[in-house]
């Protein structure tokens, strides 16, 4: 154990605050220029119109990849995309001891399977109501509720004092998938003294208190029931209670249940294995879906973001080879828009009504419930805990600020926020922010992993708002132009304002260009290059207002 001689308690995110998504935490402890480290949770976001191409969003690591000497390990408190999503593309940089829970380590060996040449990370298997060391620090898995299975706050002990870091929770009395939030833990590591809660603050903006899953089962089966047709139901595939509402309310209304999506093929798998889907009837296959009268079939189906190759997204396209809908059926939203994706959404939801498809979301119905805290159930978990220091994390700015002017009103002495790459030093002493740290984001496209720059993003972003114009000139040996160039114009209009050729515009500036530079000089086949580059974009922007990417070859 290091001494706290010297030693300072530090904590730094380099994702996930600040955002919603990439949830990335290094708690350190130690002098300050010999700090121990450990990662809390490895997660990605994902990427916008803004990044076309790109298929992840990871956050930068680089700040910890130089200290690897004296990082100890990951802790990953939860099964979701945005906390352990970025493990499998960042474990190699780190090469550290992993501690999961069985769920969380069922789902990286599922989605290893999918990944040729994915790395096979050791993981060190935790349950709720463990202890274990990671380097320095001691910590305790506390079992909250959340909407998928196995999550856990983290209790980390230290010599400087204990931490409380929340992840992802909620209150909930009936979950789907036990067990409750353990508010005597919580209230037991209150009495032993928390010296920081690092909170989760998604809904601190949301008055009240968050409704229980069971109640969310209840209304999707009077949905089920007072359908006429069929039902499809999308929600979150990680969300294994929702799944296993909708399977027994579909049950319960005498119905079977096809799923459709490999993501929740991949998760319901795990849960299997795991014994969280027992006691339910066996899902209909897609080759026996044509065969069961209509009135008697419920669809579970990935896409409630508007994901373009999702289940949901080809049924509203009717482009599923074994499954259709028609006029008269139900589609269920048992889900939130995630902000970014309401475009998406609200096209698919277009296309389903176009064909009288009635659409149902959870301003319809209790279909769905957030699985993180609301303003009641922060100040319940505040009451519990009792923290000296209140940080919020897993939050926009404003959710940052809600929790931060909550906690005050709620008696905490020192609610302090921070913001992705700052280093918040902890103890001993007062606590502020020393210093910042680099951070940002990577980007995953295809197999390559890297910045904006290394990944072609910055030059696929221009290509997508002004196109490309390739320009082939060929010189003979008196370096006169011999023959016309050869253009290629991908993305451009064909035609201006006038109705004049838009290529035609580029091929006279192109040679114009050339012609405009003494023979002598075109000798410098760069010169005569970047000539032509420069009268074909003024060409192009001239004839219509946007300067393509100009590629020029000359020999």
């Amino acid at each position: 154990m290091v001494s706290k001689d010297n030693a300072e308690l530090v904590f730094c995110p380099l994702g996930g605050v600040g955002e919603i998504g990439m949830n990335f935490a290094l708690y350190g402890f130690g002098p300050a220029a010999k700090r121990q480290w450990m990662i809390v949770d490895c997660g990605v976001t994902f990427p916008d119109l803004t990044l076309p191409g790109v298929d992840l969003v990871l956050p930068d690591i680089r700040f910890i990849e130089e200290q690897l000497e004296n990082l100890a390990g990951i802790v990953i408190t939860h099964a979701h995309e945005d906390h352990y999503g970025a493990l499998l593309d960042l474990w190699p940089r780190l090469k550290v001891p992993v501690w999961m829970t069985p769920f969380a380590a069922g789902m990286l060996a599922s989605k290893r399977e999918g990944e040729a040449g994915a790395a096979k990370v050791p993981v060190n298997i935790y349950e709720a109501g463990q202890r274990f060391k990671v380097g320095p620090f001691d910590i305790e898995a506390i079992a909250v509720t959340h909407s998928i299975p196995e999550p856990v706050s983290l209790a980390i002990r230290t010599p400087l004092g204990t931490l409380l870091h929340t992840g992802d929770w909620k209150l909930d009395p009936e979950p789907e998938i036990g067990p409750l939030t353990d508010e005597a833990r919580f209230r037991a590591l209150g009495d032993e003294g928390v010296l920081a809660m690092m909170c989760d603050s998604t809904n601190a903006l949301r008055e009240g208190e968050s409704p229980s899953e069971k109640a969310v089962s209840r209304g999707l089966q009077e949905v089920i029931e007072a359908a006429k047709h069929r039902v499809v139901v999308t929600t979150f595939s990680s969300n294994v209670g929702r799944i296993r509402s909708i399977a027994e309310a579909a049950r319960d209304a005498g119905r079977q249940v096809l799923v459709l999506g490999r993501s929740m093929h991949r998760v319901i798998s795990v849960a299997e294995e795991l014994g969280y889907m027992e006691d339910l009837p066996p899902f209909l296959s897609e080759e026996d879906y044509g065969y069961v009268p209509r009135e008697n079939v419920v669809v579970l189906c990935t896409g409630s973001q508007g994901e373009d190759r999702a289940a949901l997204a080809k049924l509203a396209r009717d482009e599923m080879r074994n499954v259709a809908l028609a006029t008269g059926d139900t589609v269920v939203f048992s889900s939130r828009v995630i902000p970014g994706n309401e475009k998406a959404i609200l096209e698919i939801k277009n296309q389903l009504i176009d064909r009288e498809i009635k659409v149902i979301e959870d301003t319809d119905a209790l279909i769905h419930v957030s699985g993180h805290p609301r303003r009641i159930e922060l100040k319940q978990m505040y009451e519990w805990v009792r923290p000296h220091i209140l940080v919020p994390v897993h939050g926009e700015a404003a959710h940052l600020a809600g929790q931060a002017e909550l906690a005050r009103q709620s008696g905490i002495a020192r609610p302090i926020q921070v913001r992705n790459g700052d280093l918040l030093r902890i103890a001993p002493g007062d606590p502020g922010i020393i210093d910042r740290v680099p951070y940002g984001r990577i980007f995953k496209d295809g197999r390559i992993i890297g910045t904006e720059e290394a990944v072609g993003v910055r030059d696929r972003r221009r290509l997508s708002f002004a196109g490309h114009v390739a320009v082939n000139v060929v010189l003979d040996d008196r370096y006169q132009i011999d023959g016309d160039p050869d253009i290629v114009a991908i993305g451009l209009p064909k035609a201006d304002q006038r109705g004049e050729n838009i290529e035609e515009l580029m091929l006279d500036a192109a040679i114009g260009a050339i012609e405009s530079i003494p023979r002598v000089r075109r000798k410098d086949l760069d010169l005569v290059s970047e000539a032509v580059r420069r009268a074909v974009r003024s060409s192009a922007n001239e004839a219509w207002g946007k300067k393509p990417i100009v590629t020029v070859f000359v020999t």
